[in-house]
C-alpha cells in the first residue's frame, strides 16, 4: 500500500510514540476493505509498539480505530486517510501513541477542562484541503478529553450516509446526531464555539493590552508581511486576524510564487504563521474587526473595535484585511449555500460524483474548475457572462477537449432553484435574445472572482466604487497613520507574491510615519 519511500518517513515518525497503540479494524469483502488492511498492516510493520486486530464491529466498514492500548482514549477513521488525509492518519498515530502536540498550552488544557459528553462525526474529501484542520482539532480533543470521540468518515465512500444526512458540503461536522459546523475551522474556533464563556474571555483579556505601535489587522499574506517587518524594527506589533493565513488557506495548488515551483495554501498559510511566530508579535487570532475610529489629531491613537466587544489602540494601523470569493447575490444562493451551491470545486467536488453541476464564470478560476469537475461529476455546464471565455489559451483548450462538458456565453444566471432542501437546478437569461433557460442539475460551483473585506471601513476611510481602500505609492490610507496592503487595496494583481511586497511596503511606511511623525516620548521601543 505504501512506497518505500513513505514507509521509511513514516517508520521514522513513529519512533516518537511512547506508549503501545492498537489497529482495531472493522472490514467487510470490498475492494476498499481490503486496501485498508494492507495499509494497517503496512502501518503495524514499522514498529513494534503498534499492533493489529480486526474486530468488525463498527457500522461503517472499512473504518478502523486508533487506540491507545489498555484504555479508551482513541479515534477513528472510516475509510482510508490517504490524500490531504494523511497527515491526519500521521498525527493520531503519534498523539494516541502518547506524543505531544503542538498546540498552546493554554488551548491544550481548555479542551482538558470541557465539561460535558461529545460525540463528533465530520464527513471530509480526500481532495479537500480544508479538511485536515478540522478531523486534526477533532483527533486531538478526543486525546486530550474522556468524554469526547471523534469519527472522521470520507463521505465520497460513504454517499448513502451522505445523502441521507444531506451532506452536501466539506467538512461538515455533527455533535452529537446534530449538525455542529460547515467549512474550514481550527482548534481554537472549535473549542471557542464550545466553551461559551471563551469570547468574553478573550474580550476581558485584549482590553487590557496597551496600545501598540502598529497594529496589523488581517494575518494573510500581507498581513503576516507586515507584522514580521515592524517586528524587525523593534517596535510593538500585535496582529489582529480573523483567521490566520486568510484566503490563501483556501488555494489548492501555488505555483508562482517565486523560488517555490509547487506549495499549498495551507502549507504556506502555516509557514507564514509560524515565520511571524518567530518575532515578538502578539498574535490574536479569531478576532473579527468591526469599526475603525482615526486618531483625531496626528501622532494620536487609532481605535480597532472587535466583534466580541473587545478593543484595540495603536499608533499606526495596518489593513490587510483581504478578500472573499464574490457572490452571484440571485435568488436562492443563499438559501442553498452548502446545499449544491459551493465556491471550493477541490473540496466538494468528490460530493458530487456521477452528478451534474454548474459552473459560473469563464476565468482562469473558473475554467480549471470545470476541468477538475470534469473528471468526477457526470456533467459540466460552463456558464460564463462574457461573450466569449476569459480564461488561458491552454485551459482553454484543456475545456474543449473534454466530451462531458458545455460551454455558454453571454449567460447571464439568474436564480439557485431548489426543492427546499437542495439544489434541483438554476435559470439563466440569454443575454443575446434575452431569452430565459433552466438548467437541471445537483451542483452550482461559483467562480466569479473577488469582493474586498472592507465594509467595516466605510466612512473610516477612503474607499474605490468596488470598495477597495485608497493607498498612494507608500501603502497610506487617506488618514494619516493608517495604511493598508493586499487584496483589499486598490493595487491591481491580487498575487500572493505581490500582496507579501505591499505589506513589507506598508511596514516601512508605518515605521517611517513613527519616527517622523509621532512623539518621540511615543517611541521609546524603536530605540
Amino acid at each position: 500500500m505504501l512506497d518505500a519511500n513513505l514507509k521509511q518517513q513514516l517508520q521514522a515518525y513513529l519512533g516518537n510514540i511512547t506508549q503501545p497503540i492498537e489497529l482495531v479494524a472493522s472490514l467487510d469483502d470490498s475492494p476498499k476493505s481490503a486496501e485498508l488492511n494492507a495499509l494497517l498492516e503496512d502501518i503495524a510493520s514499522l514498529s513494534d509498539k503498534v499492533s493489529l486486530f480486526r474486530k468488525d464491529d463498527d457500522k461503517r466498514r472499512p473504518s478502523f480505530m486508533i487506540r491507545r492500548a489498555g484504555t479508551d482514549i482513541g479515534v477513528r477513521f472510516a475509510g482510508l486517510p490517504m490524500g490531504h488525509e494523511f497527515t491526519s492518519l500521521v498525527l493520531a498515530l503519534l498523539q494516541v501513541g502518547g506524543h505531544p502536540s503542538k498546540a498552546a498550552q493554554e488551548l491544550i488544557e481548555q479542551v482538558k477542562n470541557l465539561d460535558g459528553d461529545y460525540a463528533f462525526e465530520t464527513y471530509f474529501s480526500l481532495s479537500c484541503q480544508n479538511c485536515p484542520d478540522v478531523v486534526q482539532a477533532l483527533n486531538l480533543m478526543s486525546v486530550l478529553n474522556p468524554r469526547i470521540s471523534h469519527v472522521a468518515i470520507d463521505g465520497a465512500l460513504f454517499q448513502d450516509e451522505v445523502a441521507e444526512r444531506k451532506v452536501m458540503a466539506v467538512p461538515t461536522i455533527f455533535l452529537n446526531g446534530e449538525p455542529f459546523g460547515q467549512g474550514r475551522m481550527e482548534l481554537e474556533q472549535i473549542v471557542a464555539k464550545i466553551d461559551s464563556g471563551a469570547s468574553a474571555r478573550a474580550a476581558e483579556k485584549i482590553n487590557a493590552k496597551d496600545p501598540f505601535d502598529v497594529l496589523v489587522v488581517g494575518g494573510g499574506p500581507a498581513g503576516a508581511a507586515a507584522a514580521i517587518y515592524t517586528a524587525r524594527k523593534g517596535v510593538r506589533t500585535g496582529i489582529a486576524a480573523e483567521r490566520f493565513g486568510g484566503q490563501v488557506l483556501d488555494t489548492m495548488a501555488i505555483e508562482n510564487f517565486i523560488s517555490v515551483p509547487h506549495t499549498e495554501g495551507p502549507k504556506l498559510a502555516a509557514h507564514l504563521e509560524q515565520h511571524v511566530k518567530d518575532y515578538d508579535v502578539d498574535i490574536m487570532n479569531l478576532q473579527r474587526a468591526t469599526a475603525l475610529v482615526p486618531a483625531k489629531t496626528p501622532g494620536g491613537l487609532h481605535e480597532v473595535k472587535l466583534e466580541n466587544g473587545a478593543s484595540l489602540e495603536a499608533r499606526t494601523v495596518i489593513l490587510s484585511t483581504g478578500a472573499r470569493w464574490r457572490q452571484m447575490n440571485v435568488p436562492g444562493e443563499d438559501e442553498y449555500r452548502n446545499k449544491g451551491v459551493a465556491y471550493c470545486p477541490h473540496c466538494d467536488g468528490p460530493l458530487f460524483k456521477g452528478k451534474r453541476v454548474a459552473v459560473i464564470g469563464g476565468g482562469n478560476s473558473g475554467v480549471e474548475a470545470a476541468i477538475d469537475l470534469a473528471g468526477i461529476v457526470a456533467h459540466v455546464t460552463l456558464i460564463e457572462f462574457d461573450s466569449d471565455l476569459r480564461a488561458d489559451a491552454v485551459l482553454q483548450r484543456k475545456l474543449a477537449s473534454l466530451p462531458n462538458v458545455k460551454v455558454i456565453t453571454s449567460a447571464l444566471t439568474t436564480e439557485v432553484r431548489g426543492d427546499g432542501e437542495k439544489v434541483v437546478g438554476l435559470t439563466y437569461k440569454d443575454r443575446n435574445h434575452d431569452m430565459v433557460h433552466e438548467v437541471a442539475l445537483e451542483g452550482i460551483f461559483v467562480q466569479i472572482g473577488l469582493v474586498p473585506n472592507t465594509e467595516w471601513l466605510k466612512g473610516a476611510i477612503a474607499l474605490s466604487p468596488r470598495g477597495e481602500i485608497e493607498i498612494d505609492h507608500r501603502g497610506e490610507t487617506s488618514q494619516p497613520g493608517i495604511f493598508a496592503a493586499g487584496d483589499a487595496t486598490t493595487v491591481p494583481y491580487k498575487q500572493i507574491v505581490i500582496a507579501m511586497g505591499e505589506g513589507s511596503k506598508a511596514a516601512l511606511s508605518a515605521f517611517d510615519y513613527l519616527i517622523r511623525l509621532a512623539p518621540a516620548d511615543n517611541m521609546a521601543a524603536a530605540a
